[in-house]
């Protein structure tokens, strides 16, 4: 395995950290992760794991605000900056990696960024596979909690207003302790900005998904608690994909490549690539 690491020029004059995972032979496809909200590019091991023996090349950034890269902890301007970020990431995998399908690999936010960048971008991926995509606004915030989320957005944009349950990321404890010790997990508060532009981002997924088309593969816990799992469905009906699948892991908490069964989610996934060699 060779690993490759380095940061390029992001939105806004912001440094954004990048690694890769390469095979010793030519990659056949190349797997572009987008991790999710609060947490970085490096904790998909298991992923890179196992897709790497079998040629795949893995690339992943940090988002803005995230990780190793630059810019206010859990804090974006408008939530076009993530899906830029991935569209000039995306480009230079185009240069590396000439003539080779990519498919995007996004979690959680990181699935809400996913199909965001999708409405635009589709063309230039041979598919996408989405895990517990945060997609739809979880059923028990009310309808005044979001106004006020949203005023607070506008006056005063960094203030940290939602707290991630870190115990409902995984049911090994053994993630979950690692999780909360990982210093380049970001331990604080959601700020206001980003919730905001989180809830604006699902709703244009909800009126807007039919504008999805490429083969999509969608990954759900059915016991998660960080996401509403009934978004997962609700994204699946309403793309305009021939090509689509959703499987549904019944007991599975939010980080699915992460639950003790996750060799079972990995070789779903291999099946799913492997129907599909772009």
């Amino acid at each position: 395995m060779k690993h490759q690491e380095g940061f390029f020029n992001g939105v806004r004059g912001h440094q954004i950290y990048y690694q890769c995972w390469l095979p010793e032979t030519e990659p056949k496809a190349v797997l572009l992760v987008v991790h999710g909200l609060a947490e970085h590019g490096g904790r998909y091991m298991n992923l890179v794991n196992h897709f790497l023996p079998l040629g795949y090349a893995v690339y992943a950034i940090d988002h803005l605000g995230h990780g190793r890269s630059e810019g206010t902890r859990v804090y974006v301007e408008r939530f076009t900056d993530f899906t830029e970020t991935i569209s000039s990431f995306r480009e230079m995998i185009r240069s590396w990696q000439k003539g080779k399908p990519v498919f995007l690999v996004g979690h959680s936010m990181g699935g809400l960024i996913g199909a965001i960048y999708l409405f635009s971008h589709q063309k230039e991926l041979a598919g996408a596979i989405l895990s517990g995509p945060a997609v739809k606004a979880p059923d028990n915030i009310s309808a005044v909690t979001l106004f006020a989320g949203k005023v607070l957005s506008a006056l005063m944009p960094r203030l940290g207003l939602i707290q991630l349950d870190a115990e409902g990321v995984c049911r090994d404890p053994a993630v979950v302790k690692a999780y909360m010790t990982d210093p380049l997990v970001y331990g604080g508060k959601v700020t206001a900005r980003l919730g905001a532009e989180m809830i604006k981002a699902m709703g244009r997924v909800g009126a807007e998904a039919s504008r999805i088309t490429l083969p999509l593969l969608i990954l759900q816990g059915g016991a998660d608690r960080l996401v509403n799992p009934s978004g997962a469905q609700m994204l699946y009906d309403g793309v305009a994909s021939a090509d689509r699948k959703i499987i549904l892991y019944e007991g599975f908490y939010h980080e699915v490549f992460n639950e003790p069964e996750h060799v079972r989610v990995l070789l779903d996934v291999e099946k799913w690539l492997t129907a599909h060699p772009g």
